[in-house]
């Protein structure tokens, strides 16, 4: 008992002395990606590092609210330092902030194995970009009062009248909490369209190429519904928007022709006030939950002629107003009539969208036959026009309920049962079930040598054990990890990328997006980078980490920054295949030296 016990204590010992042991490993750091200048209105990656430990239980990053973090993806990093390796789990953020100066980025709490780490707080110069005419931004509101729940059109407009590399648009009102956000369900002709995503809201931006005063401008606008969560008087925060614009024509010559000079800008637009009125509380009715506008509500049920406990199918649909986000699921437990008759499964499927309604579907039953109809089904909304609230019902649905028979053990045997004389007459042969004595029994001893050895007992114990032993050794031969997968992304990097670039010349799409896009992700998947997050000059700062090829880096980084210009420029520019090979033989040399 004594050894067991000592065998039990060393045990524990040893497993406790591991457990420290990796804690005291498991460093939590925070870091900066990018050493060059960041301006206010500009977005730059905050980065959490775990080292020596693997993907965090929990993440609080509340105390970065006000720099509207986005999360933008986790990498896994390998290195090795004093014949040690060690990895590094990486949680990168993107951040943004409209203050200028030096601004400190608080600590974060990252939990790992059950222990709280507080990162450490950064401190970083914000610088405040200059003042420009060259382009312009204007949010406005389709109203400037309305009530809580009521939809509200908001618009913004950006006017570009110089060509403009590396934006970032910041909308404050769509991560003050204030608003529920919704889209717009028509959508304007536009020159161009393409999706974007702005503090963490996907907005489809439509692009305009017009001529005021003699001047080609591009114009790029989106539009949102904000809807209202609370009354009071709401102030909107400026947009704004933060661009390197042209500032004049170098003396090199670029990607696309004459090269420029950049300077970084920023232009917001002016405050907003919404005045949000509340709701009157005289004369609101009940099951009324904060619907504003006007709706209208339908119903059908099918089948309709059908037994007590029959499932019946329910369907709702609600519709009338273009914003159906608010709109809840019908409160049938509520209705007495139909609570009382029907039985209404607590389990509630998720309601959808189509053609303009939004539709709920449930499965009732019939409790009893004296059910003539599935009762009105009631909305409460307020008409903001009239200043009143509004109920509105659906028709009654007309049902045939029939009773349910109740079977009884006559009903199951048959009216005609009568008892069978236990006495069974063999027919010629006869059947084995029907001899009574030991002698039709019959020896059934498994012998365990022959049933190994037979062919279907074989097959039985077989075929499992080689399935077993093949799904083992393949196992084994394609077990992958973290560090085995962002091996081989890297490996196929180059190839995947020149694949790419040899299809833009074929594709319809903007060719200067598409060149920038796959250029990114190239060196996002080559050299573990975010390639979402990557801008020009930090495509060229990793070149040159991982090259020390400066020269081929600035190419890469300046035909990166032209295309993005030509995106915002007031003229058109296109991508032959000449192009697409400088860049291909750009990539190769890229990856030739960084293999070095």
């Amino acid at each position: 008992m004594r050894a067991f016990t000592k065998t039990i204590f060393i045990i524990v010992f040893f497993m406790t002395a591991t457990f420290l042991s990796a804690a005291e490993k498991t460093k939590v750091t925070a870091r900066l990606e990018r050493d060059s200048n960041i301006y206010a209105g500009e977005s730059f990656i905050y980065s959490i590092v775990i080292e020596g430990s693997s993907k965090p239980e929990n993440i609080d990053i509340t105390s970065l609210n006000k720099f509207n973090p986005q999360h933008t993806g986790n990498q896994i990093s390998t290195r090795m330092v004093n014949f040690e390796t060690t990895s590094e789990y990486i949680m990168n953020y993107s951040l943004t902030t409209d203050q200028s100066g030096l601004i400190e980025i608080p600590s974060v709490t990252v939990t790992v194995n059950g222990k709280n780490y507080q990162t450490n707080p950064l401190a970083v110069t914000i610088l405040k970009p200059g003042v420009t005419d060259k382009m312009r931004l204007e949010l406005t509101l389709s109203q400037q009062e309305c009530y809580v729940g009521q939809p509200v059109i908001m618009n913004v407009e950006w006017t570009i009248l110089a060509p403009l590399r590396n934006a970032n648009i910041n909308v404050p009102a769509f991560n003050s909490g204030d608003f529920y956000i919704e889209d717009v369900s028509e959508t304007q002709k536009a020159w161009a369209q393409s999706d974007l995503t702005i503090n963490g809201v996907e907005v489809l931006l439509q692009e305009q190429r017009e001529s005021r005063n003699g001047i080609n401008v591009s114009v790029i606008s989106f539009t949102k519904v904000l809807i209202p969560k609370h009354s009071g008087r709401i102030e909107i925060s400026p947009a704004s928007v933060s661009a390197e614009i042209a500032v004049g024509r170098s003396q090199r010559r670029s990607f696309f022709g004459s090269e420029y000079d950049y300077k970084r800008f920023m232009v917001s637009s002016k405050p907003s006030l919404l005045t949000v009125l509340p709701l009157p509380e005289e004369g609101k009715p009940a099951g009324y939950y904060g619907l504003v506008g006007r709706y209208t509500i339908s119903a059908s049920a099918a089948p309709t002629q059908v037994n007590v406990g029959d499932p019946i199918t329910l369907i709702i649909k609600i519709s009338g107003n273009k914003y159906l986000k608010l709109v809840e699921w019908p409160a049938l437990e509520d209705i007495p009539e139909l609570s009382a008759n029907f039985k209404i499964p607590s389990q509630k499927a998720s309601p959808i969208i189509e053609g303009g309604s939004k539709v709920f579907t449930q499965t009732i039953r019939a409790n009893n036959d004296g059910i003539k109809a599935i009762p009105s089904i009631p909305l409460a909304f307020f008409d903001s026009d009239n200043g009143r609230y509004t109920v509105i019902t659906t028709r009654p649905i007309e049902l045939e309920i029939a009773p349910t028979k109740i079977l009884t053990t006559a009903d199951l045997e048959g009216t005609d049962f009568t008892p069978v004389n236990k006495e069974v007459e063999a027919i010629k042969k006869g059947l084995s079930a029907n001899y009574e004595g030991f002698d039709v029994l019959q020896n059934q001893d498994l012998a365990l040598l022959g049933a190994l050895t037979s062919p279907g007992y074989m097959a039985l114990w077989g075929l499992p054990l080689a399935g077993l032993v093949l799904s083992s050794l393949l196992k084994f031969f394609t077990h992958t990890s973290p560090e085995k997968t962002a091996a081989k992304r890297r490996r196929q990097a180059c190839g995947k990328a020149v694949r790419q670039l040899k299809k833009i010349t074929s594709s319809d799409e903007q060719r200067h997006e598409l060149l920038a896009s796959v250029m990114k992700q190239y060196i996002g998947e080559r050299f573990d980078k975010t390639a979402g997050s990557l801008t020009a000059d930090d495509c060229c700062e990793v070149i040159v980490t991982y090259t020390t090829d400066k020269q081929t880096a600035c190419k890469y980084r300046d035909i990166i920054a032209q295309c993005e210009a030509v995106r915002y420029s007031s003229t058109e520019a296109d991508i032959d295949l000449t192009q697409i090979k400088k860049v291909i033989e750009l990539v190769r040399n890229i990856e030739k030296k960084s293999k070095k």
